[in-house]
């Protein structure tokens, strides 16, 4: 069994499943029920399934006035067989997007490996953000999930940022650090 929990300190300013505009809203989840695996190993119940076999996630902050979300991933990210950021981007992202999103941080500390398959998903997400002055980045992968998302030149799309104190911070602080790198990345 995997005892990683979702970051939770944040509940008191945000609960996925209390948003009307989240596609999570009305969720129920139980303390005690283990039923989601990751190499067969169960993960905390508190992780949200979108339908791909080895990733999950939470959105753990979504600030549809400053168009952000936030969203931790736990598992394998696997593009080549379950084709997951289709699965990610249509039944998640594209919901947010159409409630006003269009800059995503996705949290990977827990990504234990991604598995690639082309850009194009990629490279349509990212063309989808810019033309509202979005981006999408993710923050903190391990270092052996970097090998194969760099090597397929994914970073052309979404970059790769390490903020290993992200959970000492604030929602809005984290987006104003990735926000103001964002802006020196891109000029």
């Amino acid at each position: 069994m995997q005892d990683i929990e979702p970051f939770y300190n944040w509940r008191h300013l945000y609960v996925a499943e209390e948003d009307k505009r989240s596609p999570f809203y009305g969720r129920k989840y139980s303390e005690f029920e283990f039923s989601n695996t990751v190499y067969n190993y169960y993960i905390h119940p508190q992780w949200d399934d979108f339908g791909s076999k080895t990733l999950y996630m939470k959105l753990l902050f979504a600030d549809y006035d400053q168009n952000y979300a936030i969203i931790e991933l736990i598992g394998e990210w696997n593009d080549a067989i379950e084709n997951d950021i289709m699965t990610l981007r249509r039944d998640v992202t594209d919901q947010l997007y159409s409630q006003g999103i269009s800059k995503f941080i996705l949290i990977a500390e827990n990504v234990l490996n991604f598995h690639s398959s082309d850009d194009s998903y990629y490279e349509e997400w990212n063309e989808q953000v810019a033309d509202d002055g979005g981006w999408v980045v993710v923050l903190n992968m391990p270092e052996q999930s970097q090998h194969d998302f760099k090597r397929t030149r994914l970073t052309n799309y979404v970059p790769l940022i390490d903020l290993p104190q992200w959970r000492t911070m604030k929602p809005d602080l984290v987006f104003q650090y990735v926000d103001n790198w964002m802006i020196k990345y891109l000029e």
